[in-house]
């Protein structure tokens, strides 16, 4: 009796055992799933229609590397032709070169449909991720006759609504500057607005400059660039809500929290950027008691690649510290791929390339693609092509022949019509037919192209130098650094200021190549002289800012003698009270020194003119607008406008276009050459003659 009851105990005892064991997994899983994190990141960057049997997409996204990828699940939105057999035709997917699930097309649902995909963590990687969207759209049953597909029906609709879904953990932040910038801009943190560049109320010159350096390096880094990062003050309702915040001040402006966090270090003729943590929030605290080591410690926070470096808490920076970027460079060769791309399946395929250049620059004459590739020898060469687009353009196509298979090339000079300025893509375009394909049931024999790494742009440029938005951020930028900037500030900055800077330099850090310009801060009291040697950026109102009041006469958009609205010109009708909550971005020719530019961020309320700011802030916005002057007012209306005449388009002089054709070039000094050896023989000849003649005569 006495053993049944000891077994009975057991028993209760593993039951007991067993109960709690499963209570403390569902305990841990419960805090893991609450430690979690969720993002929806966009694959389809806008609505895309694929035409013809066989066609594909490819999207890249980017996953920052402190993030541990729990789940992610891709919602895939869709349709296809109506005239798809839905026995016939299917659409792969695949994840960094993986497949990972195929399907075939419900019919019997009408319009836009949604798949839902689990991907397995193990297929992602920190950095660049691709994904891939494989159609097999087919319309025609008739196999005996081997009707060819027609490409008009042949579709497959990707709508941009379509998104992963990522439940993640994030890595503990290591400590080092290194990690704290990849985290301050990076996806996460953008969008769930986690980050601020802060600084003293009523900073100084120097710290607004430092602040701008250092916004500049992080806005380079930022893939959200419809996101901008906020220039707040450390007394900002906002401030305390932020994760990653990076502190810009001389010491003595610091906050008093800032100060203790990292003493009372020796700071004469250097800077300290120091990483803390204080309740929850990451600081990168910039500072120095010297306005030359404050700014040249924001230059070097807009060198990434020396950001890129830091595995520590600290850097101090002084005169010693080399943090300039090298120089940018203009013309130059362009390898397309550095280790060469292949495509391979049947009909048209596409390997995309992004070119980045200066947004001042645009791609002069005697420009050329050279394009070196190989291709599959089972082709039907009748029908096999290759095409080159340019910002989808065609510029050129080629033949593929069995002869030059195993190693052919294609160059091209790109068209100076095309009037290309800034980033742009360049597409190689392969239509790789077989013969009698409707009839082939065997797809193993595949046919393929390489783009191999020898091909690539050799780019010459030059300045697009127009004073309209179209070219803008000309003339702030140029060549990729910034060009001699001076911003004016109102007699009194407040928030919408500071917002106004951050929404300007968002933008323009994004263009900017190296850290080597200049940007100085003004208040409005500067001395005309002084803004002689500058392109200036005005922010204010009429009441507010002096400078504002002083070229209130050039504006587009003026003011009415008391300042509290803007007035109709010959553009636009403006009622008074509308005038008064009006926006405007006037680009003109700086009244202070001909050759430079000024822009006027500038409105009656300065809610208003952080408003303009807004259409400067992003390249999404930034196409909006157009001509030398614009206007928005709070229901989101946006009218631009050109004011300026005309400018007639500069023709190349004889000599310019000789030089930049180095063929023309040398043929035109061997032709001089050769022209100079004729006159010489011809004045030796006569000079011989001459002497001849005296000799007889005498």
């Amino acid at each position: 009796m006495k053993n049944i009851w000891s077994r009975i105990g057991l028993i209760c005892l593993a039951l007991l055992v067993g109960q709690l064991t499963q209570f403390s997994f569902m305990i841990a899983s419960a805090a893991g799933e609450a430690g979690m994190e969720r993002y929806e990141l966009s694959i389809v960057s806008s609505d895309t229609s694929l035409s013809g049997a066989y066609t594909s997409r490819q999207e890249y996204f980017q996953l920052p590397s402190h993030w541990q990828v729990k789940e992610a699940t891709l919602n895939l939105d869709y349709q296809v032709s109506q005239l798809a057999l839905e026995d016939r035709s299917s659409i792969t997917l695949e994840v960094n070169g993986v497949s990972l699930y195929s399907f075939r097309p419900n019919l019997e649902m009408e319009g836009k449909q949604r798949l839902t995909v689990s991907i397995p963590s193990e297929l992602l990687v920190a950095g660049t991720n691709s994904i891939a969207m494989i159609g097999n759209v087919m319309t025609v049953i008739d196999d005996i006759l081997c009707a060819p597909e027609d490409d008009r029906d042949n579709w497959l609709q990707l709508y941009s609504s379509s998104s992963i879904n990522f439940r993640y953990l994030e890595d503990s932040l290591k400590g080092t500057i290194r990690d704290f910038a990849e985290r301050f801009s990076s996806i996460d943190s953008m969008n769930k607005s986690l980050n601020a560049i802060t600084i003293p109320e009523g900073a100084s010159p120097s710290e607004m400059e430092a602040a701008v350096y250092a916004l500049s390096g992080f806005a380079k880094s930022n893939s959200q660039q419809d996101k901008q990062i906020p220039i707040i003050s450390f007394d900002n309702e906002y401030f305390e809500s932020k994760r990653f915040v990076t502190a810009v001040a001389l010491y003595d402006h610091l906050p008093v929290k800032l100060q203790a966090l990292i003493g009372n270090p020796e700071l004469q003729g250097k800077a300290l950027i120091q990483l803390v943590e204080s309740d929850n929030q990451w600081v990168l605290i910039v500072t120095s008691s010297d306005d030359e080591q404050l700014v040249k410690a924001g230059r070097l926070l807009a060198n990434g690649q020396l950001v890129s470096q830091l595995d520590t808490s600290s850097k101090i920076v002084d005169a010693n510290t080399d943090v300039a970027t090298p120089s940018v460079t203009i013309g130059q060769n362009i390898v397309l791929s550095e280790t060469g791309d292949k495509v391979s399946g049947p009909r048209h395929q596409e390997r995309a390339y992004f070119v980045a250049l200066p947004a001042n620059r645009s791609i002069a004459d005697a420009s050329k693609i050279n394009l070196d590739f190989r291709y599959a020898k089972n082709l039907d060469f009748d029908s096999s092509m290759v095409t080159v687009l340019i910002n989808n353009t065609p510029i050129g196509s080629k033949k593929l022949s069995n002869e030059l298979a195993d190693g052919d090339s294609l160059t091209l000079t790109i068209p100076k019509n095309m009037n290309i300025s800034g980033n742009f893509s360049v597409v190689v375009a392969f239509d790789l037919e077989i013969a009698n394909a409707a009839c082939l049931q065997d797809q193993s024999n595949m046919p393929w192209a390489f783009v191999t790494k020898d091909s690539m742009l050799q780019l010459k440029t030059k300045d697009r130098t127009d004073l309209l938005f179209n070219n803008y951020p000309y003339p702030f930028l140029r060549d990729g650094v910034f060009n001699e900037v001076a911003v004016v500030l109102p007699k009194e900055s407040d928030s919408n200021t500071y917002l106004s800077v951050s929404n300007l330099f968002n933008l323009l850090g994004q263009y900017a190549e190296g850290n080597t310009g200049n940007v100085v801060f003004y208040n409005d009291e500067v001395v005309e002289e002084t803004l002689k040697i500058h392109n200036v950026i005005a922010i204010g109102s009429y009441q507010n800012n002096k400078v504002i009041r002083s070229i209130n006469d050039h504006l587009y958009f003026k003011f009415d003698s008391a300042g509290n609205g803007l007035l109709s010109n010959e553009k636009m009708s403006i009622e008074t009270n509308y005038g008064t909550r009006l926006g405007s971005l006037q680009l003109l020719n700086s009244p202070f020194e001909a050759g430079h530019g000024l822009l006027a961020v500038t409105a009656a309320d300065p809610q208003y003119y952080q408003l303009a700011s807004k259409l400067i802030a992003s390249s999404q916005m930034t196409w909006r607008i157009s001509g030398d002057g614009a206007t928005i007012d709070r229901d989101g209306n946006i009218n631009a406008f050109r004011f300026k005449q005309d400018a007639v388009q500069d023709q190349p002089s004889a000599i310019s276009s000789i030089t930049e054709r180095t063929d023309v070039l040398y043929f035109t000094i061997a032709a001089g050459l050769v022209l100079m050896l004729v006159l010489v023989s011809l004045i030796l000849l006569f000079r011989k003659y001459r002497k001849r003649g005296d000799r007889n005569n005498a």
